[in-house]
């Protein structure tokens, strides 16, 4: 079996989508659908722009998902069997799989990353990586140093065996960091990122992004998609909706969703997107999984 897994905010690069955009027709077509609906020339920032342009996150999410669908629905022989998308790469994940439309799917996402800016101005918070510390020890010190220090912070990212992301109030990352690395982590890297996602301070966020999701309609996708919060396959569309309105609050359960699709049978992961983080990420959960790009 063969699944096809979406990246998320991170694999940004200048000149994603250029050569897509200057040689397949339908693909112009749709980057220029894009920048009608997103009320700007999203495909100048993409091509030309600066790495700074790109980081903006109501830039970098619709710039990912335009890159990562169009390139999906150019592929000839698109047919998988399971998709997954890591945090942004779900509403990816869900158009490819033709649960949404195209259109709806990007009104989502820059009311999705308009919202999470919006979170992030409201309070300063940020995010930080825990290196080979077990996912058990990671979560017992989330809970203590929150329930200590009356701060904020909670596991994220699950991204692969060893490698977590932790979010929360800037304080509340600082002091998990320091108590990390003394409970056995290689390191606790503190991100360059403006807030801290998948958490409970994503709140405002997860309510106005909820507000649109209600007003758009699902279908049941082609294939099942593995959802990020709770890494289990779905098809139904009331449930499609409620796990991507959770999504927001609540962590990335990349490694869990990886290692239940393997169990289901699937032997291949192509990566349909900027970059190629998924596969490095996918290769360190299941070693024997194959892994490409399209």
């Amino acid at each position: 079996m063969n699944a096809y897994v979406f990246p998320g905010q991170g694999s940004q690069f200048v000149g994603m989508g250029k050569e897509l955009y200057e040689t397949n027709e339908t693909a112009k077509e749709l980057f220029e659908k894009g920048n009608e609906i997103l009320g700007f020339r999203i495909t100048d920032l993409m091509f030309e722009g600066t790495t700074e342009d790109l980081k903006q996150t109501n830039v970098t999410q619709p710039a990912i998902f335009l890159h990562s669908v169009i390139l999906a629905k150019v592929t000839e022989n698109f047919k998988p069997d399971a998709v997954a998308g890591h945090s942004l790469g779900e509403f990816s994940a869900l158009v490819a799989a033709g649960a949404l439309s195209f259109e709806d799917g990007l009104r989502l996402v820059k009311v999705r990353a308009e919202a999470m800016q919006k979170a992030c101005e409201k309070e300063p918070s940020t995010m930080a990586a825990i290196l080979a510390l077990d996912d058990e020890t990671a979560e017992k010190v989330c809970k203590k140093v929150a329930k200590e220090n009356n701060e904020i912070v909670v596991p994220a990212n699950y991204n692969c065996v060893g490698q977590l992301v932790i979010s929360g109030s800037i304080k509340g990352v600082e002091l998990a960091c320091a108590a990390m690395k003394q409970a056995g982590a290689k390191r606790a890297l503190m991100l360059n990122v403006g807030g801290a996602f998948h958490s409970p301070l994503m709140e405002s966020a997860r309510e106005e992004l909820a507000a649109a999701i209600n007003e758009v309609n699902i279908e049941s996708p082609s294939c099942p998609i593995y959802q990020n919060v709770d890494a289990k396959p779905y098809t139904e569309p009331t449930k499609i909706k409620e796990n991507l309105i959770a999504q927001l609050t609540a962590p990335v359960r990349w490694t869990q969703t990886i290692q239940n699709m393997h169990n289901d049978g699937v032997t291949k992961f192509t990566e349909c997107g900027a970059g190629k983080v998924l596969q490095g990420l996918v290769k360190k959960i299941e070693r024997s999984a194959e892994t490409a790009s399209v």
